[in-house]
């Protein structure tokens, strides 16, 4: 059998499968919806990601009942706690898929995506916020990431949840005055938010927070103060992840890379990205700030090939076999 290797990125909003051989040859590529197991269960999960390595399969020309893969490298939104990551692959050994499995939080692959070995520290900010960082050494760090209860701030659902509330608040007067609001009636079609607010309890209307997260930093764009101020919270907290993670693996002040990803980074033309770049300059002075522009689907390929021991030419063909993203595009 010639060796490939499986890579599936598992995000919130969208599931991604790559089968490639050794020599970083892509065989076939395929995506799907999300499927974390925290939003839809595993069972669920589990269905949609065999619909879509079997597609994969067809499309690479494997005959039916032949292995497709000798490793899989699955790196999944969801798999944030140790247990998680275990029960996730013990049930994706069962599809027998392949000889080997190995299940990681998507925040790995996207760091390796983003470097040449997977050593760094990663910050994806999507429909949630995460961090990952890997020491030389080998040693980790990295936090649960389950939103408020362990304390985490932002991500697309969480900001364009705080778009919502800002907009509410400077309509009925607890709040600053705010372009928030004008912006929010414009996109609902309403006369007042308070009208939306009933809508949206009787589930007459749809609440999308990904969507007002982009209307959020639209407006930020104008110079609203009060929209400034969460773009603000946003820069501090991705600067907070960053740092913790280099203090603990005691990397301040090392040469080392970090690497933003995430559609919340990477559709907001340098806004976030520049500012992290600013206030990591005085307290990470030797790290190099850089945006992932390949799918973290290749992060996953690339911790699959690492595993086999695939030679340096592999992740070069690799790599040219994608796209690069769109990083100039408004979100």
């Amino acid at each position: 059998m010639t060796d490939r290797v499986l890579a599936i990125d598992g995000g919130n909003s969208k599931t991604a499968v790559a089968l490639v051989d050794v020599d970083g040859r892509v065989l076939a590529q395929v995506v799907g919806p999300g499927a974390s197991p925290q939003n839809v269960g595993l069972a669920r999960s589990l269905e949609v990601f065999e619909g879509l390595v079997r597609d994969a399969a067809r499309q690479a020309g494997l005959a039916a009942g032949e292995p497709i893969a000798r490793h899989t490298a699955a790196y999944l939104a969801g798999a944030d706690l140790p247990q998680e990551e275990e029960d996730l692959r013990a049930a994706i050994e069962r599809c027998g898929w392949s000889a080997t499995t190995v299940v990681g939080n998507d925040t790995f692959a996207l760091l390796r995506a983003g470097t040449s070995d997977g050593i760094g520290v990663a910050v994806v900010c999507g429909a949630g916020i995460n961090c990952v960082a890997v020491a030389r050494d080998g040693r980790t760090h990295r936090f649960p990431a389950l939103g408020p209860i362990s304390g985490d701030w932002g991500g697309g659902g969480h900001l364009g949840g705080k778009a919502l509330w800002l907009a509410v608040r400077a309509e009925d007067g607890r709040g600053a005055p705010t372009a928030l609001l004008p912006a929010l009636l414009d996109h609902y079609g309403a006369g007042t938010l308070a009208e939306v607010v009933g809508r949206l309890h009787l589930a007459e209307a749809e609440f999308d927070p990904h969507a007002l997260c982009r209307l959020l930093f639209q407006v930020a764009a104008t110079g609203d103060e009060v929209a400034l101020a969460v773009v603000d919270r946003l820069v501090e907290e991705i600067t907070l992840l960053v740092t913790v993670s280099l203090r603990r693996l005691a990397l301040l002040d090392e040469p080392v890379d970090v690497v933003l990803g995430g559609g919340v980074l990477t559709n907001t033309g340098g806004v976030v990205v520049d500012a992290v770049r600013d206030r990591l300059r005085d307290l990470a002075p030797h790290a190099a700030i850089r945006v992932v522009d390949v799918p973290p689907v290749v992060g996953a390929a690339l911790l699959g090939l690492d595993a086999l021991g695939a030679d340096p030419g592999a992740e070069r063909r690799l790599r040219t076999a994608y796209e690069p993203l769109d990083l100039a595009a408004g979100g």
